[in-house]
């Protein structure tokens, strides 16, 4: 169970506590319970929309919003706030868009970008409390990060030596994509229309060709954006 515990205390806030550097082998397996941390993300989220019930629909929404940020510690909320910064900033140079994503000042476009993506996360939750679609709740986090080991799956990892690079090359690519399909599989059998899921393969081709075109591959950032960007369009295209 270390791969699991593994990607439980990356991708989460949750105190887990390792007993030491994990193997490389071992952070590669993690990529494969990336899935899982999803469905406990859902869980939670579901238990709170239960617990929630009779409260005003709007402060429900924050409060599950504001849980769903925290549950990850705004981590991809960081790589996406420092994408935007870059892909404005980079002006399509490789080389200065990465620069710029180890800045840890975040400019104006990072803010916005934020705000309306955190905006647009809001309305299609409270859409989707008033409608009882509970389901997106559980559904949505784990599809996220799904994508995440789609993206590890099909594209290279661009800094040498960078934590990603373990996660690349130790990745188990056969086991990966069978549980990518399962979780396509179990998501359309939970609630994930058509529509959604034709959205969800389009958004993260589109995003994948971008990475490849300034940077020929991905970095932890731009993985935590296309979480990010994953999440809030398949919630839209739901609550629509």
């Amino acid at each position: 169970m270390a791969p699991f515990w593994i990607a439980l205390q990356f991708l989460s806030c949750l105190p887990v506590r390792l007993p030491g550097m994990p193997a490389p082998q071992a952070m590669g397996r993690s990529l494969l319970w990336y899935p899982a941390v999803g469905v406990l993300a859902g869980v939670l989220l579901v238990t709170g929309l239960w617990c929630l019930q009779g409260a005003p629909v709007l402060l429900q929404t924050a409060l599950l919003l504001s849980g769903w940020v925290l549950f990850s510690g705004a981590l991809h909320l960081d790589g996406l706030a420092d994408s935007a910064d870059a892909w404005l900033g980079g002006f399509g140079d490789r080389e200065r868009t990465l620069l710029i994503m180890k800045d840890p000042r975040s400019g104006p476009i990072a803010v916005v970008t934020l705000a309306l993506v955190l905006l647009l996360k809001f309305c299609a939750l409270q859409a989707l409390v008033q409608a009882g679609q509970w389901q997106a709740l559980l559904v949505v986090p784990v599809l996220g990060r799904a994508g995440l080991l789609a993206l590890f799956l099909t594209t290279p990892y661009v800094r040498a030596g960078g934590l990603g690079q373990a996660l690349a090359d130790h990745l188990p690519r056969r086991a990966g994509w069978w549980v990518l399909g399962l979780v396509l599989l179990g998501a359309v059998l939970t609630g994930l229309g058509l529509l959604s899921l034709v959205v969800l393969i389009g958004v993260f081709a589109w995003l994948r060709s971008l990475m490849m075109r300034r940077l020929g591959g991905t970095t932890g950032d731009t993985a935590g954006a296309l979480l990010e960007l994953l999440e809030t369009v398949v919630l839209v295209v739901w609550a629509l």
